[in-house]
């Protein structure tokens, strides 16, 4: 397997890269906002006569891709929970400017974001199963939640900037 190197992007996403048997260097960047770019780059040592490529991939084109380059098993796994109807399982990477970093993760039920769960801190290459609401949040952990999309965005916005969207239908019980 390639060596699969990964830098976070503040404010963008994450890019992933590795180097080919043959010496091409390849890399995906994956945006917050769901597409992918596919890119082929080159360094110094290369040369200038080097093409570079550059292919932007909605959501869906990057499922395909992965697909069709025979995704792992994790990938069929999530992708089956994906297609669950009212559950989003999304990731979140803390930023320095975010209201979460340095923070506890908190209680967000008792904020009125109930049915949503934190169910992982990753730190580096070591995952936080389940955290509790007192477990600090620093920059560069990803936060892994699964719930409804309309809490998940709720949770994003709560810890980018510590507020919450105004109540909607959908957080308020039948009848009130």
């Amino acid at each position: 397997m390639a060596d699969v190197r990964r830098v976070k992007l503040p404010g963008v996403g994450v890019l992933h890269t590795f180097v080919t048997d043959d010496g091409g260097k390849c890399g995906v960047i994956t945006h917050r906002s769901g597409h992918s770019d596919l890119i082929t780059f080159s360094d110094d040592a290369d040369g200038a006569d080097v093409k570079k490529v550059s292919l932007r991939l909605s959501e869906d084109e990057a499922h395909t891709l992965a697909e069709l380059l025979g995704g792992t098993r994790i990938t069929e796994s999530l992708s089956a929970l994906d297609q669950i109807p009212g559950l989003s399982i999304d990731w979140f990477t803390v930023d320095y400017d975010d209201h979460i970093a340095g923070q506890p993760l908190g209680d967000l039920g008792a904020k009125g974001v109930v049915g949503l769960t934190v169910v992982a801190v990753v730190r580096g290459d070591a995952a936080n199963p389940a955290p509790s609401g007192d477990f600090k949040v620093f920059p560069g952990d990803t936060l892994v939640v699964a719930g409804s999309p309309e809490k998940v965005a709720k949770a994003f916005a709560w810890y980018r900037t510590g507020q919450l969207r105004h109540r909607s239908p959908v957080d308020a019980p039948p009848g009130s």
